[in-house]
């Protein structure tokens, strides 16, 4: 297991706020959750790009377990507005305190990144910044902007942060067409005050609830990690509200504990019960449902979006 209770600048540890939190238990992984160390050609031509552009992206700071994998194809998911968040979720690997000012730089960047990868489909996502009056809503519809004027080919994807009490932002992105819109729930009602405090549930509903109101014919995307303690009615009740608000698609994986401070995972759930909850979820109406122990929001992302338009073309 990875250990981020680490210093990343003049002695700063990356997540100051869990320092003194007592050790959590950390489960033995069993062997479906392997995958394989990052050392490829692509990987490291990923990397450089990435570097080249002073851009972040959430398979680093996250620890994503898909990074190997999804760099040698040279996909990444670009982390804008900043490497630091202003929450401190239980469950994330990003690192907490107050962010810098925004690059206005950055749109272009990305775009240009977006360019050199020759991504056929890019996946944008951010920090929560609550301390941006918008919560850094314009700056997505810039990074959209952007990307669309360079690589005017090239689909969008953006998972964004719940924009709480930030009036009016989530409309702001949707303005920006993004072709798939993302806000991930990440675990069950009765786990927010443990996992993601700083968060609600239902606000997060209503984020994906009023992209459909203001374009009907628009993709909307959420994902859940299990693992976490939470019951399976309860997975299935999460199911019915995303179905509710017409969410097209649905993710779920596994949570992997970033380190002893993080909240601990409970339980690893066997690959059969991720397809039993697939079956599931495609009962309930999904257009798409992607449920795996390794299965994360921007894995596969650009070949699930493929799949999702054919799914609504005329027949």
């Amino acid at each position: 297991m990875a250990v981020v209770i680490d210093t990343v600048a003049a002695g700063r540890p990356r997540h100051p706020e869990k320092a003194h939190r007592p050790d959590q238990p950390a489960l033995r992984k069993p062997d479906w959750i392997r995958v394989k160390a990052p050392v490829s050609r692509g990987y490291a031509e990923t990397q450089r790009i990435v570097r080249e552009n002073g851009l972040h992206t959430v398979c680093e700071e996250a620890g994503c377990p898909n990074i190997g994998e999804c760099w040698e194809k040279k996909h990444a998911t670009f982390m804008i507005m900043g490497d630091t968040c202003t929450r401190a979720c239980a469950f994330c690997n990003v690192k907490t305190g107050i962010p810098g000012a925004l690059d206005a730089m950055e749109p272009r960047h990305v775009a240009e990144a977006t360019e050199k990868l020759g991504l056929a489909h890019v996946v944008v996502t951010s920090v929560d910044r609550d301390d941006l009056d918008d919560g850094g809503a314009a700056h997505f519809a810039a990074v959209i902007g952007a990307i669309r004027a360079r690589c005017p080919n090239t689909t969008i994807e953006v998972l964004t942060p719940d924009f709480l009490r930030k009036d009016g932002a989530v409309d702001i992105v949707a303005a920006a067409k993004p072709d798939i819109f993302n806000h991930n729930l990440e675990t069950v009602p009765s786990k927010y005050l443990t996992v993601r405090p700083g968060a609600r549930y239902f606000a997060s509903i209503r984020v994906l609830q009023r992209v459909k109101e203001i374009d009907p014919s628009s993709f909307t995307k959420s994902g859940i990690m299990v693992g976490l303690g939470e019951e399976r009615n309860e997975v299935l009740q999460v199911m019915d509200d995303l179905r509710a608000a017409n969410v097209d698609f649905l993710t779920i994986g596994q949570y992997l504990q970033p380190s002893r401070k993080h909240h601990p995972v409970v339980r690893f759930v066997p690959p059969d019960e991720f397809k039993a909850l697939e079956a599931v979820a495609y009962a309930k109406g999904f257009a798409m449902v992607s449920a795996s122990p390794l299965t994360r929001s921007s894995h596969h992302a650009g070949e699930d979006f493929a799949r999702l338009k054919a799914l609504r073309a005329p027949r």
